[in-house]
């Protein structure tokens, strides 16, 4: 009888509703804050994270300010403390000389993608592509499935750098994963095993 292997599995958090001026930018790999009235209105969206995220995981953030208060807010509704290690691999893309543009600014050039005004392949001036920063994630989720092996690793993290993690793990073009839909505090659950990577749910919104 063959060993039977656990696999390393991944909740991928995506960070809470950042303020409101900032919605309507390409914030990218700005340290942007969460908006404090979405996060007292989000309360029971928290405490229900807390409730059925995995007890016995490793958490890890990226290295921007939202990641870990979204964390932190997580644990003080019910998950409880637990440390949190950065993890630079999952940190949102990084738009260059775009970030901080109106994205009405951007979807006046001539688009590549109908729901993205970056295409997978366009690298911004001093910034990476979404190809780039796929690859840079699959590296990351690699790493961590050998550093981990058989474990669950909770992530907060961000909406780019999760569609990379699926696109990874599926296989997926560019332009498929900036298809997939990312929402704010929702899963995205991917595992990996002796047989491969797979997903196993995708954007999962959390009821209260």
């Amino acid at each position: 009888m063959s060993e039977v292997i656990t696999p390393t599995r991944f909740c991928l958090i995506r960070h809470a509703v950042v303020l409101p001026e900032y919605l309507a930018l390409l914030y990218g790999q700005m340290d942007v804050p969460i908006c404090p009235f979405r996060l007292s209105q989000d309360g029971g969206r928290y405490a229900a994270l807390g409730k059925i995220l995995p007890k016995d995981a490793k958490w890890l953030i990226s290295p921007l300010g939202r990641t870990k208060a979204t964390a932190e807010a997580i644990m003080a509704a019910g998950y409880g403390d637990t440390p949190l290690e950065i993890e630079p691999g999952l940190i949102e893309q990084n738009f260059g000389l775009w970030q901080g543009l109106p994205m009405s600014e951007l979807i006046r050039r001539p688009r590549q993608h109908p729901f993205w005004p970056v295409g997978g392949d366009e690298a911004p001036p001093m910034g990476e592509s979404f190809n780039q920063m796929r690859d840079r994630v699959g590296i990351t989720m690699d790493r961590l499935v050998n550093a981990n092996p058989g474990k669950t690793i909770v992530a907060v993290s961000h909406g780019g750098a999760i569609r990379a993690a699926a696109a990874h793990a599926l296989g997926l073009s560019s332009y498929q994963a900036l298809t997939l839909s990312v929402d704010n505090l929702s899963i995205t659950r991917i595992e990996r095993s002796g047989h491969g990577w797979r997903v196993t749910s995708l954007n999962e919104q959390i009821s209260i």
